[in-house]
């Protein structure tokens, strides 16, 4: 073999995750509100909350409080004891779910706060299958991996491991070609039922979950047509699938209620939860159930777990984040998110290459097209070129000052801002993108 010639080693030996060796990776060493700061003195206005999770902004003292009393007390309990604030932190999430909700399973991310919602699933139900839609995510692990739609990412986990278990339908868009139609009303019947086609066809006894996002996440923001989750919702009931909310993105204030799923009037069977749970201060996820699946398994028990799930000063930090949320966030979101979406469509009036602004409270997508054919300037799931227009919009707004995201695919881009930004904060992000747009197209 040959010998290798290995690279000047690096300033830091972490390999930072979505790692390419062509990216600038900034090292930030401080924050405040919506602003970061690097260890060159830089300041960025954080308009994507890190990974869509710094819901309560940088520096919030009432969860940096809590944290720290909780560390005064008692440091770790194991996740099969009860703790005073794990159990204070699943009642109050459970005070603020969807009515039908009353019980928590913790976990520790996203990525395993999905697989423990299959798996309890797979298990109350005695079925084997899970449908997620195309062109979604819902984590990288070799589970939640499976789950997710988005092909650069699914198609990386089974190159080392075979998933089962697991159909797609489509999403309810047209924008993808999925589903020609006319109306809202008419793209909300047309999507589910294709969904309840897809439910038929697998064989309704073997599905024992549908899994989506009420507002997509780094799929590119798109709420669902009006209708269509009420529709889904009597697809579930009359073919017997639960239906699982992914609130890992959409929960705790994204937009503008507690969680995504109550913006669309529906009761699911469960919700996934992860990230704006503590604000990100600490690592914490979990499902929340209804009180049937709940009582199924404190009668049965659960003979899995994980060592950090529900972590007490991961719980703390849920409690300070929560009462940040109710100290006036929630609020903030509804009061501001109109201005924001009004600032984003002047973006799609005065940008030809800007197709449509979508979202909803501080969770939106900008997507881009070629004007004359409609078409994305550059497909990141079948091109080769790796020069992608839409990604360098993202990396000069960042030379401006201003950090978004690039969805998935990369024909769009993510802006999904604390939930404390003012009048003014939004008009620095915008004014940022509409500058970067116009240096790279023109």
């Amino acid at each position: 073999m040959a010998e290798r010639q290995l690279a000047a080693r690096p300033e830091s030996a972490n390999i930072p995750h979505w790692y390419s060796p062509d990216s600038d990776v900034p090292t930030i060493t401080r924050g405040d509100g919506a602003w970061v700061y690097d260890d060159a003195g830089d300041e960025y206005l954080d308009f994507v909350s890190q990974l869509y999770c710094v819901n309560a902004g940088h520096g919030n003292a009432t969860v940096v409080n809590r944290m720290k009393e909780q560390l005064d007390r008692i440091q770790y309990v194991a996740s099969s004891k009860h703790n005073d604030a794990r159990s204070e932190l699943a009642n109050r999430i459970v005070e603020v779910a969807p009515g039908n909700l009353s019980d928590v399973f913790f976990s520790v991310t996203g990525s395993e706060a999905n697989e423990s919602a299959i798996q309890l699933a797979r298990s109350y139900q005695d079925a084997p299958k899970i449908l997620t839609r195309w062109q979604s995510y819902h984590g990288s692990t070799y589970g939640s991996g499976a789950l997710t739609g988005d092909p650069t990412t699914r198609t990386i986990v089974e190159q080392q491991a075979a998933t089962t278990g697991y159909a797609k339908f489509l999403p309810p868009l047209t924008s993808n070609d999925a589903f020609e139609a006319d109306s809202e009303e008419e793209l909300a019947r047309k999507a589910a039922d294709h969904l309840e086609f897809v439910i038929r066809n697998e064989g309704p006894d073997s599905v024992a979950a549908v899994l989506m996002e009420p507002v997509a996440g780094s799929s590119g923001g798109y709420p669902a047509p009006e209708g269509y989750f009420p529709r889904v919702r009597e697809i579930c009931d009359e073919y017997d699938v639960l239906l699982i909310a992914d609130e890992v993105i959409t929960g705790f204030g994204r937009c503008g209620e507690w969680f995504g799923i109550q913006t669309e009037g529906v009761e699911p069977d469960m919700i996934s939860f992860a990230k704006g749970v503590t604000s990100a201060y600490a690592p914490l996820a979990g499902v929340a159930t209804t009180r049937e699946i709940g009582e199924h398994f404190r009668t049965e028990g659960i003979d899995v777990g994980q060592t950090f799930s529900g972590h007490p000063v991961a719980c703390a930090a849920g409690l300070g984040a929560m009462d940040a949320y109710e100290g006036g966030l929630l609020d903030n979101v509804r009061q501001r998110a109109p201005y924001l979406q009004s600032r984003l469509e002047e973006l799609v009036e005065k940008h030809d290459v800007v197709s449509e602004a979508r979202g909803r409270g501080f969770l939106w997508g900008l997507t881009f097209a070629d004007p004359e054919t409609g078409e994305p300037h550059h497909d990141p799931w079948t091109d080769d070129e790796d020069d992608n227009p839409v990604a360098e919009v993202t990396d000069v707004a960042m030379d401006h000052g201003v950090m978004i995201g690039t969805g998935r695919p990369a024909v769009q881009v993510l802006l999904s801002p604390p939930l404390t930004v003012d009048e003014g904060e939004i008009d620095i992000a915008i004014d940022a993108v509409d500058e970067a747009i116009s240096s790279v197209f023109g």
